[in-house]
């Protein structure tokens, strides 16, 4: 990738704060790109995917549609139709809950649950090959992304 004025072809930025909004943004998209490309084989997005990793965290606990929101990393995907996709899929399980009828419990199935297994080396995989980092610097850049989240 190299960097950022390379791969946008500008030749400067208005200030640094500026600069490092843009490789953010940048980095995300080249991020999304790899992560889209050992998905869409499956017939996944990669807001799917989020969408199974956690309700596989949930540890065979139902969530709710709010909840689930909540955790997304992209807080602007629509939970509930992502939800429906990946149960025309049979890879998540939709139940209304008995105390409050509008409430709907949402569980992964043993299906998803297999699915993310079989995805996992693929993943490691491709996360290595597209952040080619050292340990220390992961554990710095990891440091820095959550003090700049404040």
């Amino acid at each position: 990738m190299g960097k950022i004025e390379e791969a946008i072809k500008q030749t400067g930025f208005r200030d640094s704060y500026n600069k490092v909004v843009v490789n953010l943004l940048y980095t995300h998209s080249y991020l999304v790109n790899f992560q889209t490309a050992v998905l869409k084989p499956m017939d996944l997005s990669p807001e799917q995917y989020n969408v199974l990793r956690i309700l596989r965290g949930q540890q065979g606990k139902p969530a709710t549609i709010a909840a689930i929101q909540e955790r997304m990393l992209n807080t602007m995907s629509n939970a509930s139709r992502l939800v429906d996709k990946l149960k025309a899929k049979d890879l998540v399980k939709r139940d209304e809950c008995p105390e409050n009828r509008r409430k709907v419990d949402v569980r992964i199935t043993d299906k998803g649950l297999q699915l993310l297994e079989s995805l996992e080396p693929q993943i490691a995989t491709a996360n290595k090959k597209a952040v080619q980092l050292q340990e220390d610097e992961l554990i710095q850049l990891n440091g820095l992304l959550d003090k700049l989240r404040g």
